[in-house]
């Protein structure tokens, strides 16, 4: 890591304030990599010396934070968030001793937020009420599917028994928790999918955070890809998905968030508002400010040579500033958005518009028009596109090598070329 004058140089940026800053804490291993995971993970090893790894982690981390304090030195922190990996394979011990490290080294706001994400596969009742105890404020609980099922298809380790104990559990033990829920899963229906939404909101859960299941490279199921459903019962499901959620009280307040009021997470705001976060553990990465310049910061990635690194002090494979470019036009975005109505077809009123016409949502007729409406939206953005760098030159983060072989743009032009 360079010296902390190194940040603190002259440069082009003039920041008038610093921005909330968050924690991030990764903890890798899981008991099982799922086939859909392109998470920093990594099966845990078994044995005796599986108590040892993890203190030996916890002092990495610590090593970790210490070494990262000149950095951030003074700054309360807004949030934490321990992620994975599975953190609740870490017995609680140990998570104490994270979260009394952490407080001992750092100033937290009197209301920090401290989340723990869990799978209901290393599930017992006494170890969340533990995770309580050791001061984690908000428990993510890794629930995916309640359907035996799907489970197995995703390759999780738990099944809807254990879901539900473990889903019991974490209402019964905080007064905030999280459900995460996939959708779109290998030979799910939409009658599957309801079924899900109903039993994950007999909780009441305060917040529920719901993604699509993706086919990422490098993973398992990139290699040997399940069938899915088709793109249009995804998009029903999703619609079908914010109906259910906005029926029991829970409002959406980012792509794939829903929440009740003053249950949001605070650690997903502030990386939505571009805050700045320290990140330590394995692979965990890090966006921080300073007066003028904005530096990305990621830790080694290999937990053995992540724990050696950070004990002797060399935990960050990589140390650069952000491009003040990026940053001008992440703000002009921004500002954009904040000043203005968002403008485009969403769902609502793509809905209202099929209406207008007389078609019938979700016939062939209206299908086939929408498809239209959504190409000719594309087609006429990407030849307006085009004039304007022909006319003004193309933006300065503009990579012509990265997007040769970009398929959607590759469909665009041949439309414009017919």
């Amino acid at each position: 890591m360079n010296d902390v004058s190194h940040y603190l140089r002259p440069g082009t940026l003039q920041l008038p304030a610093l921005p909330p800053l968050s924690l991030y804490v990764h903890l890798p291993w899981c008991i099982r990599k799922c086939p859909y995971c392109d998470f920093n993970s990594h099966e845990r090893r078994e044995g005796p010396d599986a108590a040892a790894q993890q203190a030996r982690y916890v002092d990495a981390l610590m090593a970790d934070l210490e070494a990262g304090l000149p950095l951030i030195w003074g700054r309360p922190i807004y949030s934490v968030f321990i992620g994975g990996g599975t953190p609740s394979l870490f017995e609680p011990a140990q998570i104490d001793r994270l979260i009394a490290g952490v407080r001992a080294r750092l100033p937290l706001e009197p209301a920090c937020e401290i989340t723990l994400e869990a799978n209901p596969g290393t599930f017992e009742r006494e170890r969340f009420a533990a995770f309580r105890a050791a001061g984690v404020t908000r428990l993510s609980v890794g629930v995916q599917s309640f359907n035996d099922q799907h489970l197995k298809a995703l390759g999780r380790v738990h099944d809807r028994a254990q879901a539900l104990a473990a889903v019991e559990e974490a209402a019964a033990a905080f007064e905030t928790f999280n459900l995460d829920i996939m959708y779109a899963l290998p030979g799910q229906s939409m009658a599957d999918l309801e079924q899900d939404m109903a039993t994950a909101l007999a909780f009441q859960p305060p917040h529920i955070s719901i993604y699509h299941l993706t086919i990422e490279p490098n993973t398992w199921f990139a290699k040997y890809p399940p069938p899915l459903p088709e793109d249009d019962m995804a998009y029903a499901m999703l619609d079908r998905i914010t109906e259910l959620t906005a029926g029991a009280g829970l409002a959406r307040y980012e792509v794939s968030a829903y929440a009740r009021d003053r249950h949001q997470c605070q650690h997903n705001r502030n990386y939505w508002q571009f805050g700045d976060y320290l990140g330590i553990g394995a692979g965990a990465h890090s966006k921080l400010s300073f007066a003028h310049r904005v530096v990305r910061q990621s830790r080694l990635r290999d937990p053995q040579l992540y724990m050696a690194g950070a004990l002797a002090g060399r935990a960050i494979a990589q140390d650069e500033d952000v491009r003040r470019v990026e940053l001008e036009l992440r703000k002009k975005i921004l500002g954009m958005a904040q000043k203005g109505r968002r403008t485009g077809l969403g769902i609502t009123a793509a809905g209202d518009m099929l209406a207008a016409l007389g078609l019938v949502y979700g016939s062939e007729e209206a299908i086939a028009f929408a498809v239209e409406v959504q190409k000719t939206l594309a087609v006429e953005a990407y030849r307006a596109s085009v004039k304007m760098a022909a006319e003004r030159g193309a933006f300065p983060v503009y990579d012509a090598a990265k997007e040769k072989d970009n398929p959607m743009i590759a469909r665009i032009r041949e439309v414009l070329a017919a």
